[in-house]
C-alpha cells in the first residue's frame, strides 16, 4: 500500500531527513509548515496510523489532545498570533494530523484559511527566513515547562 503525504513524512523524520521537524512527543511529531502564509503554521502529526480520535484507546486519545494543545500553547508563545486556528481533517491525507494556524489581524483573511486559493497557500519563505520561525518555535517548545517530561527528541539547528 502506497504511504500518504503525512506517513512519508513522518519516515523523512525517522530518517532524520526532515527539515521541518521540531520535536518528537509521545504521541506525534511536531513540523513547521512547508509553506508559511500564515506565520508560525505548525502541524502535529499522530504517531498512531488511525483516522478518527475514536479510534484511539481513552489514554492514548486524551495525551494525543493534550500534546496537541501543549504545542498549540507554544505556538502561541512563540509567535504572538491573535488567535490559533486548529484543524484536524484528513480527507486528502488518511492520517491524523492537527494543523495549527496562527490569526493575525492583519493577515487579510476573515474566515477559514482554506478559503484561500491553494496559490496564495503556498508561501515559501527564504531559508534563513525558515531557520528563525524554526528557531523561534523550539526555543518555546523548550521553555514551555507543561511539555518537561513528554519531548522525546528536539531538532537542534
Amino acid at each position: 500500500m502506497r504511504k500518504n503525504i503525512i506517513q512519508e513524512r513522518i519516515e523523512l523524520i525517522k530518517n532524520g531527513e526532515n527539515p521541518f521537524f521540531i520535536a518528537e512527543l509521545q504521541t506525534g511529531y511536531v513540523v513547521i509548515g512547508d509553506h508559511q502564509r500564515f506565520r508560525g503554521y505548525t502541524l502535529f502529526l499522530s504517531k498512531s496510523s488511525a483516522t478518527e480520535l475514536h479510534q484511539l484507546d481513552d489514554k492514548t486519545r486524551l495525551v494525543f489532545l493534550e500534546e496537541m494543545s501543549l504545542v498549540a500553547e507554544s505556538v502561541w508563545e512563540a509567535f504572538k498570533p491573535d488567535k490559533l486556528n486548529y484543524e484536524l481533517l484528513g480527507n486528502g491525507d488518511p492520517h491524523m494530523h492537527w494543523h495549527i494556524f496562527p490569526r493575525y489581524k492583519d493577515d487579510g483573511v476573515k474566515g477559514a484559511v482554506w478559503w484561500l486559493p491553494l496559490k496564495e497557500m503556498k508561501v515559501v519563505l527564504s531559508d534563513k527566513e525558515m531557520k528563525k520561525i524554526k528557531a523561534t518555535l523550539i526555543l518555546a517548545i523548550k521553555n514551555n515547562q507543561k511539555l518537561k517530561g513528554k519531548i522525546i527528541k528536539i531538532s537542534e539547528l
